[in-house]
């Protein structure tokens, strides 16, 4: 819905490309914002950290709870479409979350409302089957995210460069539950 409503208001508002929250040609020149390559980069730590502080301390099998949660959406078997799978939903993921919610309510709310209002409701709709400490430990990380997606569109200004950065800490993420789940 957010995808479709993203596109429909910037048909109504005839919002100009080169302020469109969702631009491809300046994609580089964006990324090259002050600091911005720097917040795109963040989420490989934060996809790291919870499967390093959980194998570290808590000791939830946190891998096998986000490899469970995204069992149902993710085609593990086939690597091609395993990486096509994680670009188009994260892709999705952020125009409707960044580029519609966050781009378009920024213009009548404070940015840091936005963000967290969005970064909570996202979160929830991460929410699984698991044990609760697990889920919340989860939606924790997955709100930390989106928090560092919104600063990213912010900084930007276009959800294209968010949607790197959720690709690289999909990526990262996905990595280390196969890895901590081979045998040893």
């Amino acid at each position: 819905m957010g995808i479709a409503f993203f596109f429909i208001t910037e048909a109504i508002e005839k919002t100009p490309k080169n302020e469109s929250g969702l631009r491809l040609e300046g994609f580089f020149s964006d990324l090259k914002k002050p600091s911005v390559l720097v917040w795109v980069l963040l989420p490989v730590a934060t996809a790291i950290i919870p499967f390093v502080l959980d194998d570290l301390t808590l000791h939830m099998n946190f891998a096998e709870h986000v490899l469970g949660r995204t069992d149902g959406m993710l085609s593990f078997e086939n690597v091609a479409m395993l990486v096509f799978q994680v670009i188009i939903l994260a892709w999705g993921e952020e125009i409707a979350w960044r580029g519609f919610f966050v781009g378009k309510s920024m213009g009548r709310f404070p940015f840091w409302l936005c963000a967290i209002v969005s970064s909570l409701l996202f979160a929830i709709g991460h929410i699984s089957d698991g044990a609760a400490g697990a889920i919340l430990y989860d939606i924790g990380f997955v709100f930390i995210d989106s928090m560092i997606f919104a600063v990213i569109y912010k900084k930007s200004g276009n959800c294209l460069v968010s949607t790197v950065s959720h690709i690289i800490g999909n990526a990262v993420g996905l990595a280390y539950c196969f890895i901590a789940v081979l045998p040893r």
